[in-house]
């Protein structure tokens, strides 16, 4: 005798198909939620820094579950529009160049993994910089001459403290990429800083090597007191070249070919 499936009885094939249909579904709804909630991101309507509506809100608004809006809610921290935290209602974080720069920290952390990867970036960072002395020093105002030797000074005492002096080191050329008023050079600074950084600390520090970044610093903000465009430029430019020098030894041995 011939056993019968009942009719009700649903083959693992049917099943795979119906969970991937959800899914889709799941996916779509999920969008929706996140257009809404960006177009009001953008605008301005949720305000930067300002709370996301409940989850529950969220639920009601939208006719959806719960899953739903915590997917959304992922895709928008993963496009850094919201902050999201364990146990806190997610923040609201209004896009700038910055967001832009931090969605790229995935893809840019694979290309320093590559062969000359650092290396590759770092001579992008010596090409701004060599740009931005140069502008500098034809073009700073009193404000940007003023915060230029309040950053060297803070260098020149932070000299005996290698902590404290990579930090005032980070001041002072984050000085350089303010002198334009283009809101995009701070946040290229502070990519170079993510992206570099965890290379950077890994170099052995001295006062006496302290000693020796500070004295380049000084003859680069001195170019630029005396409106040298040119002296800056090589100032800067044997400085960073220096400094890589130093540090390569501390990278994989295919950075330093």
């Amino acid at each position: 005798m011939t056993s019968r499936l009942p009719d009700k009885l649903i083959s693992s094939e049917q099943l795979a198909n119906e969970t991937v249909t959800d899914t889709i579904r799941t996916g779509r709804a999920a969008d929706e939620i996140v257009r809404h909630l960006e177009q009001k991101i953008v605008s301005g309507a949720l305000p930067d820094r300002s709370p996301l509506p409940a989850e529950r809100d969220l639920m009601t608004q939208f006719g959806t579950s719960r899953t739903v809006v915590r997917e959304a809610i992922t895709a928008l921290s993963n496009r850094g529009l919201v902050e999201n935290r364990p146990r806190f209602r997610p923040i609201v974080l209004k896009p700038g160049y910055e967001t832009i720069i931090r969605n790229a920290d995935s893809i840019v952390g694979h290309l320093l993994s590559e062969n000359h990867g650092v290396k590759n970036l770092y001579d992008t960072r010596v090409f701004m910089e060599r740009s931005l002395v140069r502008e500098a020093a034809l073009n700073a105002q009193t404000a940007d001459i003023r915060r230029l030797k309040s950053a060297l000074l803070a260098n020149e005492k932070a000299i005996d403290d290698s902590t404290l002096f990579y930090e005032t080191d980070v001041a002072f050329h984050g000085v350089l990429y303010e002198v334009p008023r283009n809101p995009i050079f701070p946040a290229i600074h502070q990519a170079y800083l993510s992206w570099l950084a965890p290379h950077w600390r890994r170099m052995p520090r001295s006062q006496e090597r302290n000693l020796v970044n500070f004295r380049s610093h000084q003859a680069i903000a001195e170019a630029i007191f005396e409106r040298d465009a040119q002296a800056a430029d090589e100032a800067l430019t044997r400085h960073l070249r220096a400094a890589w020098e130093y540090v390569r030894v501390t990278f994989e041995p295919e950075e330093q070919g």
